[in-house]
């Protein structure tokens, strides 16, 4: 039902009337210290590809790299981190493949389910729709300034936990409210993210940088200079479909393309059902819920642009 035609976050396959398998993977190296932190940031950063499309993701297998000559217990620790946050999604670990690898990777094969019909695409975001964030932006600034020791513990926690949240939260409040579109926003960056959902939809987008979210300290950061090598490679490619308003802040072009892990939901939402999702994410506990644009015609735009950042 849904394959790579569009760079979904997930697969789904139908399986009968009332069922059907949504599978995803993703794992990566380790981007903080601390193993038990990495193995749950990872684990909610696989999850969210299911949460993603509304799914209820049900199990997983362990993909594990890991150095032969590095202690044991480091990746029991990691794996330790990977099964909390798995019990907190009430996912069943059953399995996984573990290789010698000279760096350090983690992360999950998952299985979710969903009835057929109710999944939620990348695709088919609807002009007039407003756009709402679920997490704030600036992950793989603080990570990257984390790896340097230019950052202060307290900001590096606060960045794990964001990274950590599981988007369960999130999604079964959309579910409840009924949206067009959703992605999360994760290696590729906001700007990248966005594109995949307006080139799937057939559509463009304006943001209002001034309405969207960013983890605190990251405006300082950037202005020194730290960013991670993906960011620049997310807004060399970003800068061929983005335009950005004149007076805009110099480093929004680069904190828009950042580089995030396990980001927050990036849903697409018709605007009389946007007070009403604004609601449901907040009894459900979810901090972050940002409207931070719009969902526009592109002939409403300049040649070959699909998204307009304005101020």
């Amino acid at each position: 039902m849904v394959g790579i035609n569009t760079a979904d976050d997930a697969a789904v396959y139908r399986m009968d009337d009332d069922l059907a398998l949504i599978q995803t993977v993703d794992f990566f190296p380790p981007i903080v210290d601390d193993p038990v932190a990495f193995g749950k940031i990872a684990v909610a950063n696989a999850l969210s590809d299911v949460y993603a499309m509304g799914g209820k993701p049900i199990l997983a297998m362990n993909i594990v790299g890991f150095p032969v000559d590095l202690p044991k217990d480091i990746l029991g620790s990691v794996l330790k981190g990977g099964s909390d946050k798995a019990l907190e999604a009430g996912v069943l670990i059953v399995g996984g493949h573990t290789v010698d690898d000279a760096e350090p990777k983690y992360g999950l094969a998952v299985t979710g389910v969903i009835k057929p019909g109710d999944q939620v695409t990348n695709a088919n975001a609807k002009v007039g729709d407003t756009l709402v964030l679920t997490k704030p932006l600036g992950m793989g600034i603080i990570t990257t300034a984390g790896k340097q020791q230019k950052i202060s513990a307290e900001l590096l926690a606060e960045a794990v936990e964001v990274m950590a949240t599981l988007n369960k939260a999130a999604a079964e409040a959309m579910m409840r409210v009924g949206v067009n579109s959703c992605t999360d926003v994760t290696g590729f960056g906001l700007l990248g993210h966005l594109h995949g959902m307006v080139e799937g939809s057939g559509v463009a987008a304006r943001l209002r940088f001034s309405d969207i979210p960013f983890m605190d300290g990251v405006f300082d950061l950037i202005e020194a200079g730290i960013a991670p090598g993906g960011s620049y490679r997310n807004l060399t490619s970003a800068e061929k479909f983005t335009s950005f308003a004149d007076g805009l802040y110099e480093n929004a072009p680069i904190l828009l393309a950042d580089a995030q892990t396990s980001g927050g939901l990036l849903i697409s939402v018709e605007s009389d059902k946007t007070a009403d999702l604004i609601s449901e994410l907040e009894a459900s506990g979810v901090e972050t819920r940002a409207v931070i644009g719009d969902i526009v015609d592109r002939a409403e735009l300049e040649d070959d642009v699909q998204i307009k950042v304005q101020v």
